[in-house]
């Protein structure tokens, strides 16, 4: 059956959309083997609670983690209480302690990858040492193992706010990766997701800090599973690929470039830890099935077009990108309403996420066309737009 919706136009006019058919994508029975695959889920805010800018966060945890259990069974990891998850954009220390324990223990029960973020978003404040910062990071990778998941290292804005130079950088990593008991993940977040980490690992030089980060992996190899790199900067990538050490996998962290990076140049490759692919779940994990068979020009052919769409959702302010995530979740029904912690469901204007929906129509991710309708048809008459 055909369906149809009138959109809006910038310029006051409208245009009539022709849904195209799901593109029906299959499950995978093993998760991918070719590539490790994480997606940064985003969470749901209560609808019932005061979820208003500087409130605690409170959370939907029946739909929280029905979308976690939903990307499992694509065959994707959990990437958990990341960038993608509102930290420090809404979500509070106390709640992401709760979704980080009741995360991993979902995946204990399913069988499913996680990874979750340990950050230092604990303190109030610009702490007085140094010290403070190691202790905050410390606390959270334990807790991060204590629950049974891989800690991914985030950067963190107490210690950019903090530090005079590349030393302080490297002072606080080395500590802090002397102390893990199972080797972690560290992620380079770049200041497009995050104006506080400006001029992060100590220069506002990228060539200079990624020789501070290089130095840093160099040293502690054998405390550092993997790097997420979210640069937005795909020859870039490719360089720190080289760089590393063998042993240490790059996970892709860039939503523009992300089929091209983990094809690889026929050198090296990398793997996955993508705010993207929790809205692409289904395309991600069809065409990471033609990579584990081979087909390089199947995979490009699946996760090429979906490109555009992760492009809109994540373009400048790169940072409100989660409103995209949250927006697209609603539309395929993964949540009953379009609100955020601390109101970020106002973080995108209308064109931004009337784009959204034509962008995830044409990529074949609108999983049930006749809600996506409905859905959007409220959220535009809310919006107070009449097409």
């Amino acid at each position: 059956m055909t369906v149809r919706i009138t959109l809006p136009r910038p310029d006051g006019g409208a245009e009539e959309l022709t849904l195209r058919e799901p593109a029906g994508w299959q499950r995978p029975a093993t998760p991918p083997a070719s590539r490790i695959a994480y997606a940064a889920a985003h969470v749901v805010a209560d609808p019932h609670a005061d979820n208003a800018p500087g409130r605690p966060a409170r959370l939907d945890w029946d739909a929280t983690l029905a979308v976690r259990r939903n990307l499992w069974s694509w065959g994707l990891g959990v990437a958990e209480a990341m960038d993608t998850a509102q930290r420090g954009m809404g979500l509070d220390w106390a709640a992401t302690r709760e979704l980080i324990r009741r995360s991993a223990a979902e995946a204990a029960a399913c069988g499913g990858r996680i990874v979750a973020g340990a950050a230092t978003d604990q303190l109030t404040g610009l702490p007085d040492t140094l010290d403070e910062v190691v202790g905050a990071y410390a606390e959270q990778v334990a807790f991060v193992q204590e629950c049974g998941a891989t800690p991914v290292v985030m950067a963190s804005r107490q210690l950019a706010a903090l530090a005079t130079g590349p030393d302080d950088y490297l002072r606080v990593y080395e500590q802090v990766l002397r102390e893990t008991s199972t080797p972690v993940v560290l992620h380079w977040l770049g200041d497009m997701f995050d104006p506080a980490l400006a001029g992060y690992w100590g220069s506002a030089d990228l060539d200079e800090a990624t020789k501070t980060f290089v130095s840093l992996v160099q040293a502690h190899a054998d405390r550092i599973d993997g790097v997420k790199v979210s640069l937005l900067d795909a020859a870039r990538e490719v360089r720190l690929r080289e760089l590393l050490p063998p042993t240490v996998k790059v996970y892709t962290g860039d939503d523009y470039h992300y089929p091209e990076l983990i094809a690889g140049d026929g050198r090296r490759s990398s793997h996955a830890l993508l705010g993207a692919f929790a809205a692409i779940a289904p395309a991600a994990s069809a065409a990471l099935q033609r990579l584990d068979a081979g087909d390089t020009a199947g995979f490009r052919e699946i996760l090429d077009p979906t490109v555009p769409l992760s492009r809109q959702v994540f373009a400048p302010p790169t940072q409100y990108y989660k409103t995209g995530i949250a927006f697209l979740s609603w539309l395929n029904g993964f949540q009953p309403g379009f609100i955020m912690v601390g109101g970020l469901h106002s973080g995108r204007s209308v064109p931004h996420l009337v784009d959204v929906f034509r962008l995830a129509d044409a990529a074949g991710l609108l999983l049930d066309p006749d809600l996506a309708v409905a859905r959007m048809r409220r959220y535009l008459s809310v919006a107070g737009v009449s097409a």
